[in-house]
């Protein structure tokens, strides 16, 4: 994977009432931490690293980071997490985890499929992507886009499961072998599909009413009991985003310290 180049700067506002002010000079309070190093708070441009985000082909994000006044030059680092306002998906606060070339890491990257498989195309059956994502261990510059498989020749009944993928060069697939990745299912028939159509329409049971009607009443009964004030000291999610990202860049959080 292909590092790309970010300007960072030291962040010495680090109390609640001043992320606003960090805001308003159109930056992003940060941290960065590592296995070798103390967390560092940070600023970065909100319009780079949401240029840098919402652009980028791949879930994982390797970043050449330029921090103002830092004696090393540049230093590689993943995104590990993002904090975004739930409504408008304006970055809030941003986590940098500082890696080494030389070291391998762990990440999760997607699982794509490419070709038309034979069950599908000849047998009628169903592909059925089961899992999406894989963790991989693998050298920074070794982490893949995504990881791709091959379906063309599974016929109707068969599975691909993940020791059977072959990796990129350099990257290793952790996980249980036995687990099912992609699977083609066998075509439904006219009879089980009318089944199942029916079943669907089929009118209640006089029991099932009565159930359903006594789950309804109780389901009345509490809401007629909830307090005013309960529902009054409810917050709204984007004001409870908004103070966990103030709450964040407060100062860095304890990272543990993995490979």
């Amino acid at each position: 994977m292909k590092s790309v180049e970010l300007k960072a700067y030291p962040r010495t506002l680090v109390k609640r009432n001043a992320v606003k002010k960090i805001y308003s000079q159109g930056r992003i309070p940060a941290v960065i931490y590592g296995r070798h190093i103390k967390p560092q708070n940070l600023e970065v441009n909100s319009k780079e690293i949401e240029d840098l985000v919402h652009h980028s082909a791949s879930e994982n994000l390797l970043v050449n980071l330029s921090i103002e006044g830092d004696p090393n030059p540049k230093r590689l680092a993943l995104v590990k997490e993002i904090q975004q306002h739930p409504l408008t998906r304006k970055i809030l606060h941003v986590d940098f985890h500082e890696v080494s070339e030389t070291e391998k890491v762990t990440v999760v990257v997607p699982i794509e499929t490419v070709g038309e498989a034979v069950g599908v195309k000849t047998g009628g059956g169903i592909l059925e992507h089961v899992l999406h994502k894989v963790k991989v261990r693998c050298l920074p510059k070794d982490i893949p886009e995504a990881i791709t498989i091959d379906v063309t020749n599974l016929d109707v009944g068969k599975a691909i499961h993940i020791g059977d993928i072959v990796p990129p060069a350099g990257v290793e697939i952790i996980g249980d072998k036995s687990i099912v990745v992609v699977a083609v299912a066998a075509p439904i028939s006219e009879e089980e599909e009318k089944a199942a159509t029916e079943a669907a329409a089929a009118p209640l049971a006089a029991d099932q009413v009565e159930m359903i009607k006594e789950k309804k009443e109780e389901e009345g009964e509490e809401k007629a009991g909830e307090k005013p004030a309960a529902k009054a000291a409810e917050k709204p999610a984007a004001k409870a985003a908004e103070k966990s990202a103030e709450k964040a860049a407060e100062k860095p959080a304890e990272k543990e310290k993995k490979k």
